[in-house]
């Protein structure tokens, strides 16, 4: 039973209904589709999978699995949110992560639990739902796996909508990635923090480069 619950929780909080305002964010990809670095099946695998494997997604994971640790322990999560954030290269990519990790963590008092008294302000959003799952004793992996494929699903949503691929291209891409993801889930749970390190390069060009937009439909 207690499995079960813990599975309630998180397809509850990394649903696309949770009110994190997760749709209004692209990390980046909306420039990438602008500038057709991003324009079909192909080419939006490729952007997703170097951000999970080499970019913001890995570097997120590390410090979810660090946190959902930390969860008892006020200092340890402050010093893992400003790590964090001084690992943001663009300030829509800092506003996403802060809005969305205040919104995730303002959401989740419906679940009481003491840790949400430990969470520094600003709180990014790797930061916050890993404490808080680390708060109710939800399994590690099972969370990151949760969290990794919903952050994934969020952006192939962007792909979907903007460039536009069709949603048969947009499952295959899941189903694609899953292995993948499956392995990051379990390098994260027992990566050091000195294993953080991202060479997406593109990506946070990206999101630097998406503030500059004429037209924008998302916010970063």
């Amino acid at each position: 039973m207690s499995h079960n619950r813990d599975l309630q929780k998180l397809l509850t909080w990394l649903s696309p209904a949770f009110p994190v305002g997760a749709f209004a964010w692209s990390a980046g990809m909306e420039s990438a589709i602008h500038a057709r670095t991003v324009h079909d099946r192909a080419t939006t695998e490729d952007w997703i999978s170097g951000a999970l494997n080499q970019g913001s997604l890995r570097t997120d994971g590390i410090l979810f699995a660090h946190a959902h640790r930390a969860a008892t322990d006020p200092s340890a999560l402050r010093d893992l949110a400003d790590l964090c954030l001084a690992l943001t290269p663009a300030r829509e990519r800092h506003d996403e992560t802060t809005i969305t990790g205040h919104a995730f963590a303002t959401a989740a008092k419906a679940w009481p639990t003491p840790v949400l008294a430990n969470l520094p302000d600003p709180c990014p959003y790797p930061v916050a739902v890993g404490a808080i799952a680390g708060g109710h004793a939800i399994d590690l992996e099972a969370a990151l796996l949760a969290y990794l494929t919903a952050t994934i699903h969020s952006q192939i949503s962007v792909a979907v909508r903007l460039i536009p691929i069709g949603q048969s291209d947009g499952l295959a891409i899941i189903a694609a990635l899953e292995t993948a993801i499956a392995s990051m889930a379990t390098m994260c749970q027992h990566a050091a923090l000195d294993d953080i390190g991202a060479v997406a390069y593109a990506a946070d060009i990206a999101q630097m480069a998406h503030e500059t937009l004429t037209t924008r439909i998302f916010r970063s």
